[in-house]
């Protein structure tokens, strides 16, 4: 199981923040560094010194590390056009030399699109929207150079688009798609996605996740083995409980809330966790890392954790 590191700079984090993390995230030999796509605090935080765009952030990371994997989990469809956002992440890709990921989604946070003048359709509205993006996004990158590429849908048109610049990845960069939904997530993973994620849900509950995102690719003629299937959690590991419930109020939890709703405790503990989610089939964990000064977290866990995870 490979574990990739998660971070909410919204929360409050300057890019120099998010770029010690991934300095170090790379260090320890963790496999990506990805990061949230919003422009707001949520809760008690103050969110200072104040948002940082996700893609200029990975497009600055990707000059400044060699290996790990870039990306976002998730962009909202309702912040970028889509012709845009295809220019933008292909540029990443091209400045990482084939690191970067796109996590896309409907967008759910009403507030932060208030804060910023953003239009927040309803929710069939956003999934109207994400349909016609996955498309575009990936029609743009798939056309061969030379060729143009057109679009008629509802929402975006494009006419002769020379659908430049290309990625470096082949056939484009993987595209990751998550939710709990029933229908319209499932049978857009299995069309366009490279990984399904279910964020924040129980062993049980993420089971049920996979099962439903696997059976709309068997529909669709897809071999399920082709998708790869994550989690995303919140984790806080220490090395005895005094740790642990340091770190987790740092992470803005009280101990009993991290047990509940997280994956927490010693090293052992938190392998013991994970372990059960690789036994339903999890390839890749998004380990949620709340305190981004506390680099002494990271090393933990790639010492005790990351060893036994292979």
């Amino acid at each position: 199981m490979l574990l990739r590191i998660f971070t909410e700079p919204q929360q409050g984090a300057s890019y120099d923040d998010q770029l010690a993390v991934a300095r170090k995230a790379e260090e320890c030999g963790f496999d990506a560094y990805f990061r949230s796509d919003h422009y707001l605090a949520m809760g008690s935080r103050d969110g200072l010194p104040g948002p940082t765009d996700a893609w200029i952030t990975l497009a600055g990371l990707a000059r400044e590390t060699s290996r790990i994997k870039l990306g976002t989990l998730v962009s909202p469809v309702t912040f970028r056009h889509p012709g845009v956002l295809a220019i933008t992440v292909a540029q990443v890709d091209q400045m990482s030399g084939g690191r970067a990921e796109l996590g896309l989604g409907a967008g759910w946070f009403a507030e932060e699109h208030a804060a910023y003048g953003l239009d927040f359709p309803d929710t069939p509205g956003r999934f109207d929207l994400l349909a016609e993006q996955l498309e575009l996004i990936t029609g743009l990158w798939d056309t061969p150079v030379g060729e143009k590429y057109n679009f008629d849908g509802e929402h975006y048109q494009l006419k002769d688009s020379p659908a430049l610049p290309k990625p470096v990845q082949q056939p484009h960069p993987p595209i990751i798609i998550g939710g709990a939904g029933k229908k319209r997530t499932p049978a857009l993973t299995a069309k366009y996605a490279a990984e399904f994620n279910a964020g924040f849900k129980t062993v049980e509950d993420t089971a049920a996740l996979f099962a439903r995102v696997q059976e709309a690719c068997t529909t669709a003629g897809r071999d399920p083995k082709t998708l790869a299937l994550s989690a995303a959690h919140r984790v806080v590991v220490g090395k005895d409980d005094a740790e642990v419930k340091r770190r987790a109020e740092a992470a803005g939890w009280t101990l009993e809330e991290l047990k509940e709703h997280g994956v927490g405790g010693t090293p052992d503990q938190v392998v013991d966790h994970l372990a059960r989610f690789a036994e339903i089939g999890t390839q890749r964990v998004y380990v949620q890392i709340m305190d981004l000064t506390d680099l002494a977290h990271l090393d933990l866990i790639a010492s005790d954790v990351l060893p036994q995870m292979s």
